[in-house]
């Protein structure tokens, strides 16, 4: 029996990637897949199981609650897995989130006219910032949230993922705004810098490539997808003061780009494209440098490309490294401080 869990803890799954995942791969196995929903909000996980199960009566569903933005919160839900499950097939890790952004109208309306309207839409280059937030943990909220609170459930989960025999896949869902010049090894929480998210992305992509190398002899296989451009909550809140109309009178321009570029899947469904297409594959045989791009044609027609990352062994080991230092810091300071607190 494969057992499949899915991590779609920020955004509303019923309208989400994960949620199309969960779809469409429950119409073509209802029967001998499993699947494990880990979300914050458990009134949206039940809204997202209720329309899972509405289409599919006969599937395996189960919530877990879980926030990758909370240390305890992590480690709380792995050993609830440990206790459901002997074992893990795949591990998607979808949360993410992007606080506060702040969206530049002048550079986007310049962008508009200008030879990189496409890049501009594709990325939110040049247009996008965000002010990050502190987690009562004393983390940066970007990054525990979209990289380590997932490197910490990986950790938790290793015995589940690395057995004798089999193969297990973890599978990142990044993106096309994971920009090197927004990272940086002497910053890693991006404490200093104004573009947390695509830092995190960054940094995911380094990961996925320090994890191949660290864990593909017992079996774990890490993979990287870019969903392309999809209108989902997140999209939205990027322009939260936009009145609803104005995001119709831009849904035909979105559309028509989509003629002139495959980067504009659009609706969640397309998005999900990769995220499929990585779950029918061997992972012996995919590429620790690629990203698998979701990309839809002109004329609707969905399919998945690998494109190199901009990525090098040697910083992705210097990441791993610090995390696993990170790691070490916050398991010490969780340590004592259950100590200290009364019995």
């Amino acid at each position: 029996i494969r057992k499949l869990y899915i991590n779609v803890v920020y955004g509303f799954p019923c309208s989400g990637i994960g949620l199309a995942l969960c779809e469409r791969l429950l119409s073509v196995d209802t029967e001998g897949l499993q699947l494990c929903l880990a979300c914050r909000n458990m009134r949206r996980a039940e809204a997202a199981r209720s329309a899972l199960l509405t289409s599919h009566p006969k599937a395996q569903v189960a919530l877990l609650q879980m926030d990758t933005s909370s240390i305890s919160s992590v480690i709380s839900a792995a050993q609830e897995v440990k206790k459901r499950y002997d074992r893990l097939d795949y591990l998607y890790l979808n949360a993410g989130i992007m606080p506060n952004p702040q969206f530049d109208v002048n550079a986007f309306f310049k962008g508009l006219f200008s030879r990189n309207v496409i890049t501009m839409f594709a990325t939110g280059e040049g247009i996008l910032t965000q002010q990050d937030g502190v987690t009562p943990d004393g983390l940066q909220e970007v990054f525990m949230t979209n990289l380590f609170g997932h490197f910490l459930l990986l950790r938790e989960l290793e015995s589940m993922l690395c057995r004798a025999g089999r193969t297990s896949q973890l599978v990142w869902t990044s993106s096309s705004n994971a920009h090197r010049s927004a990272f940086s090894l002497e910053d890693i929480q991006h404490k200093k810098g104004t573009q947390p998210y695509s830092s995190s992305k960054y940094a995911s992509d380094l990961l996925s490539l320090a994890l191949n190398t660290h864990y593909n002899k017992q079996g774990l296989y890490s993979s990287v997808i870019c969903p392309g451009f999809v209108m989902t909550n997140l999209t939205y809140n990027i322009l939260p003061s936009f009145p609803a109309f104005l995001w119709t009178l831009f849904t035909p321009i979105f559309w028509l780009i989509r003629m002139f570029t495959n980067t504009f899947t659009l609706t969640p469904y397309n998005g999900a494209e990769a995220l499929f297409w990585l779950f029918k594959q061997k992972p012996e045989s995919l590429d620790p440098y690629a990203k698998y791009h979701s990309l839809t044609s002109g004329l609707g027609n969905n399919y998945t490309q690998p494109r190199k990352m901009d990525i090098d062994l040697e910083t992705s080991e210097s990441l791993y490294e610090k995390l696993l230092q990170l790691e070490r810091e916050v398991r010490k300071k969780l340590k004592d401080e259950q100590k200290e607190s009364p019995p």
